[in-house]
This record gives structure tokens, C-alpha cells and sequence, in this order.
């Protein structure tokens, strides 16, 4: 399976090497400004420096940190919300469309508000980042259970199986693809809300490194801090894909 994937990634790679080659050469040809878009070769010579004089890695650990705070709480309540809500059905016709709101506004916005309650610190970037990435976890979770199909319920109850039997042995795994798809919603939303927290309030880690680099004008250091983010986010799903497969149920 590894090797059928090896062409893709290849394709992909040599793709993007030859768009920042040209935009390498247009830069140099000025063609494009340098004053808004770093040359490429500096913004990959930049990541040496941000090592070492920006303290990218414990700025990473302290941005993990706060993510898989945010993460676990997302992913536990989420889906513990999501199998209530598929239990009591008066409770999801009546909260259903407000979790969907909820999903789709900016809680970005209301990060004055949090900043109240919990004060500068990290507890309001993991707050903010916690109900960011409630709401697609808890509809996924109710999509995927009320997904099952009635057949493998009827097989359930043909063989005498308890409600809590059959939540275990049929519904949850049967759900186990959407819920995972709702996971990743849930992290990314959670992770564009905490990267924007920290860079807004100018308190963390990544978030406040792009911050002040922004700041300081330094554009090659700040392109290099968001391709890092973005390198750690392709690492995190990726990990996320192999949980899946390990969690879903064999065919």
C-alpha cells in the first residue's frame, strides 16, 4: 500500500518544487515584489535561525501542548454529546440546529469574551479551540450513528443483544468512519482557532512567534513559521488516518 503512494506524493512534491522555483525566479527577476512575497530560498534558510534564536521547538511543544488539551476534551465530549443527543431524540430536534450554528459561526471572534473569563493565558487559546471544534464532532458522531444500517440492527436484536450490547458490538464500530471524519473537523477548526488566538492575543506559541516576526517585518521568518505549521498539521492527520484504520472494524 506504501508503494501506491509513493508516485502521488512524488508528483506532488516535484509540483510545488517547480512552482517556488518559478516564483524564485520571477522574484529575482522582480517580476513579483520581494517587499510581499519572500524569496523562497530564504524562507527554507530561515529555518535554521528560527530554531535557534526564535525557539521554534519549545514554541511548538507549548502550541501541542494547548492542541492535545483541546483535542482530547473535543474528541471525548464531542462524541459523548453526539451519542446522548442519538439517545434522546426530543433533546437532539430541539439543540441539533444550534450545535450546526454554532459549528458554522466564528468563535474567533469571541475571543474578548474568553479573555474575560479566563484571563491572558492558555487556558482561554484552549478554551477557544475546545468550542471551536465541538460542534462537527457532535453532528458527525449523531450522522454517523443514525447512518448504521437497520439490518445490522435487526441482526442485533435477533440474537437477543441489550441496548448497551448492541451500542458496543454494532452501532460504534459501524460509526467509527464518520466519527473519525467529525475528529479531523473538529481538530482542524480547533487548530486554525488556536494558531488565530495566539497570534490575536499575542500569548503562546506558534501563534505568537508569527506575531511578532509579522511585526518586525521579517518575512522569510514568518512564511517559514506558517509552512511549519502546516508541515505539523499534514503529520498530525496523517497519524489521525492510521488511527482510523486501526480503530475501524474489519471488512
Amino acid at each position: 500500500m506504501f508503494l501506491t503512494r509513493i508516485p502521488p506524493i512524488a508528483f506532488g512534491l516535484a509540483t510545488l518544487g517547480l512552482v517556488l522555483g518559478v516564483v524564485e525566479i520571477l522574484l529575482r527577476l522582480q517580476v513579483l515584489n520581494q517587499f510581499v512575497i519572500p524569496l523562497p530560498s530564504a524562507v527554507f534558510g530561515s529555518f535554521g535561525r528560527l530554531f535557534s534564536e526564535e525557539e521554534l521547538a519549545r514554541r511548538l511543544l507549548l502550541t501541542g501542548a494547548e492542541a492535545l488539551t483541546a483535542s482530547v476534551l473535543v474528541a471525548i465530549v464531542g462524541i459523548g454529546l453526539g451519542m446522548l443527543l442519538y439517545r434522546f431524540r426530543t433533546l437532539r430536534l430541539a439543540t441539533e440546529p444550534w450545535v450546526a450554528a454554532v459549528a458554522a459561526a466564528p468563535i474567533v471572534l469571541a475571543y474578548p469574551l474568553f479573555l474575560v473569563i479566563f484571563g491572558r493565558s492558555a487556558a482561554t487559546i484552549v478554551a477557544m479551540g475546545f468550542v471551536a471544534g465541538l460542534g462537527p464532532v457532535i453532528l458527525k458522531t449523531l450522522e454517523g450513528l443514525n447512518g448504521v444500517r437497520k439490518s445490522l440492527i435487526n441482526v442485533g436484536r435477533s440474537y437477543n443483544l441489550t441496548p448497551a450490547q448492541q451500542f458496543r458490538m454494532i452501532l460504534l464500530p459501524a460509526a467509527v468512519p464518520t466519527i473519525f471524519v467529525g475528529v479531523r473537523l473538529g481538530l482542524i477548526f480547533a487548530l486554525i482557532n488556536l494558531i488565530g488566538v495566539e497570534f490575536l492575543i499575542n500569548f503562546g506559541g506558534l501563534g505568537q512567534l508569527i506575531n511578532d516576526l509579522a511585526e518586525r517585518y521579517d518575512l522569510p521568518g514568518m512564511f517559514a513559521t506558517i509552512i511549519f505549521v502546516i508541515l505539523v498539521s499534514v503529520v498530525i492527520f496523517a497519524a489521525l488516518e492510521r488511527m482510523e484504520r486501526w480503530f475501524r472494524p474489519v471488512q
